[in-house]
């Protein structure tokens, strides 16, 4: 996983709550990768621990990037089951698991709503 670089500069308070947001995002699917943690945060969580109203961090993050805490988040969960999909042979059950998907038919929507094809179908579509 690539690390965002910031640059060395004095920050402004948006550009602050950016960065530690980025880097509690970064450190979050770290773990959720790895399987140290086996929850996904929200963005009440990751503004909980940034110690401001969850709108606020939403309106910055959104400002600064041009994409929502989650946004973020589902997009790297997509990028991640790509890769776990093109790259494993595990089932697709525990592949949703990773991400803290209890029900695989949960992950089959998120994964189909984000991509347009089913995990099945995206794998069975790299392979031919």
């Amino acid at each position: 996983m690539k690390t965002l670089a910031i640059p060395e500069k004095i920050l402004t308070r948006k550009d602050a709550i950016t960065a530690d947001f980025l880097r509690l995002y970064e450190n979050h699917l770290n773990e959720l990768f790895t399987g140290k943690v086996k929850y996904r945060m929200s963005t009440s969580k990751f503004a909980e621990k940034l110690f401001m109203n969850h709108r606020h961090l939403t309106n910055t993050i959104k400002l600064t990037t041009g994409k929502s805490p989650c946004e973020w988040m589902e997009n790297a969960i997509v990028e991640e089951a790509k890769r776990m999909l093109s790259e494993t042979k595990l089932s697709i059950a525990d592949i949703g698991m990773t991400f803290a998907y209890d029900e695989p038919t949960n992950f089959t929507k998120f994964f189909k709503g984000m991509t347009g094809s089913t995990p099945l179908q995206f794998r069975k579509g790299i392979n031919n």
